[in-house]
């Protein structure tokens, strides 16, 4: 009797699996067939998800999909045929290796953002230990600011955004990483609601920079899904850049530098604007793909 309650558990077993297999192979076709780049590794994703785990899942482990499971998967799955980014349908992203909570009002991380992190740490550690005040330009879901801060345990920092709705998003991410108590979000347009003499040692800014017309081609998972404020520049992709350069001036600490996440292509009409109010450009550094993706830019030694 004990044996063949062994056989029967076994085969329960090796059914579970390979109709978990099944779904997980046809919802990877399906997301193939609407577009999805990485159909496998969604699906994986979105099973996991529907299932109430906080992982991917795999097609050999024992889970079984219940009718409840099943129609959230299924609800995923048509939000992901859609366009709507994995990130999105789960609320998170992962950045610089920390978990980053999004909102509509906060723009999806992008790897290339991770350069002006490393930027950043690299500047801090020249400081020999100094304390270094932050501030970070449109800070959205606060990742920059907060996977810098990380790093940098003498430093702290100020993030502000227009959008209240992605300053609430900020402050839950640094209660979560434990970093409230190093940093203050703000609702502001820039640097509005500052002090007027307060300086930073250290400015972030990755404000929209893509020009109005190449927004239709970026693709769906950008222009449909990421708030278009956050990815507009205007006709030449320099608006925000405009308004921001005699920002930088004015906060900038007199031996602060500032980090720039640029668009391709931008750094000289950006070396310009620098030049015109009296900054000049420092180091560049580039991203994975070799682009030319963070500039810094200082106050002249007088």
């Amino acid at each position: 009797m004990r044996l063949s309650l062994r056989i029967r558990l076994r085969r329960w077993r090796l059914a579970v699996k390979r109709l978990l297999a099944k779904v997980m192979a046809t919802l990877a076709q399906r997301l193939e067939a609407s577009g999805v780049e990485t159909p496998m590794l969604d699906a994986r994703v979105l099973t996991g998800l529907a299932l109430g785990l906080d992982r991917p899942v795999y097609g050999h482990e024992d889970f079984a999909l219940d009718d409840e499971a099943m129609a959230r998967l299924d609800a995923f799955a048509a939000r992901r045929e859609a366009g709507e980014p994995v990130s999105r349908i789960r609320g998170w992203r992962e950045f610089w290796s920390m978990r980053f909570a999004l909102g509509p009002a906060c723009l999806d991380p992008r790897p290339d953002s991770e350069t002006l992190v490393s930027a950043a740490i690299e500047k801090y550690r020249q400081r020999s230990g100094k304390s270094l005040h932050i501030l970070d330009y449109g800070t959205g879901s606060g990742c920059l600011l907060l996977a810098v801060l990380a790093e940098c345990p003498d430093a702290k920092g100020t993030g502000v955004d227009q959008q209240a709705e992605a300053i609430a998003v900020a402050q839950s991410n640094a209660r979560h990483h434990h970093l409230d108590d190093r940093v203050r979000m703000l609702v502001s347009n820039w640097c509005d609601a500052l002090a007027a003499q307060e300086q930073a040692d250290l400015i972030l800014a990755n404000p929209p920079y893509i020009p109005s017309l190449e927004i239709k081609s970026l693709s769906r998972e950008v222009r449909c899904f990421d708030p278009i404020v956050a990815l507009d520049g205007g006709a030449d992709g320099l608006m925000a850049w405009r308004e921001l350069m005699p920002r930088i001036r004015q906060r900038l600490a007199p031996d602060g530098i500032a980090l720039l996440e640029i668009g391709q292509g931008q750094e000289h009409d950006l070396a310009a604007l620098a030049d015109a109010h009296g900054l000049s450009v420092g180091e560049v550094w580039h991203d994975l793909a070799g682009i030319l993706r963070v500039m810094a830019i200082n106050k002249p030694n007088k």
